[in-house]
């Protein structure tokens, strides 16, 4: 683990574009913490630190602040790289944090956490029993040529994105207390309904 003695300036992408198939409604949507998940969402990534937020969401989902930064799906059916791709490409900080709009239980405490193992163009990423979490980790704006690479051979998986990144995405095991935090939301009765 790599310590800096300030955590690196960064950026985030909330991701929110996927089409909620099994939830039969838009996640961003669902209630929680007395609010809206996104409106959640955007807050655990505020008191991270992120400087700017955009948003990953598809034409229709009206829901995004006034004045946002919106990214979208260049590649439907991409998944959630090409969210994360088109965020690198407009991000102006050295890293960008990446949350998945599903993930109801994570805390800003995490990307503090990752934050602690990040340097210039070096960047974390949860891994519990081998796999990788990817949708809420923090990425180096150095990996956007590899990400670019991989959307353009039709690689989609983050999975393999991350492993071949070698030293750019530095792993921090997750421990059983913290795997809560990666619970997400895909069925109504996982949201309470």
């Amino acid at each position: 683990m790599r310590l800096m003695s300030a955590p690196p300036a960064f950026a985030a992408v909330l991701l929110a574009a996927g089409l909620s198939v099994r939830m039969g409604r838009d996640k961003a949507l669902l209630p929680a913490a007395g609010g809206l998940l996104w409106q959640r969402q955007v807050e655990v990534l505020r008191t991270a630190g992120a400087r700017e937020i955009c948003f990953s969401v598809r034409p229709e989902q009206t829901w995004v602040p006034v004045g946002a930064t919106v990214v979208r799906d260049t590649a439907p059916g991409a998944g959630p790289l090409v969210g994360i791709v088109s965020a690198l490409a407009v991000c102006r900080e050295p890293h960008l944090a990446v949350l998945a709009v599903d993930l109801p239980r994570m805390e800003p405490a995490w990307f503090k956490q990752l934050l602690a193992c990040c340097a210039p163009g070096i960047g974390a990423v949860g891994r519990r029993n081998g796999f990788y979490e990817p949708l809420a980790a923090i990425y180096p704006r150095e990996l956007l040529p590899a990400a670019e690479a991989a959307l353009a051979r039709g690689e989609y998986s983050l999975q393999r994105l991350i492993a071949a990144a070698g030293e750019r995405m530095i792993p921090v095991e997750i421990s059983d207390a913290e795997a809560v935090r990666f619970e997400n939301w895909n069925e109504p009765s996982e949201a309470g309904f």
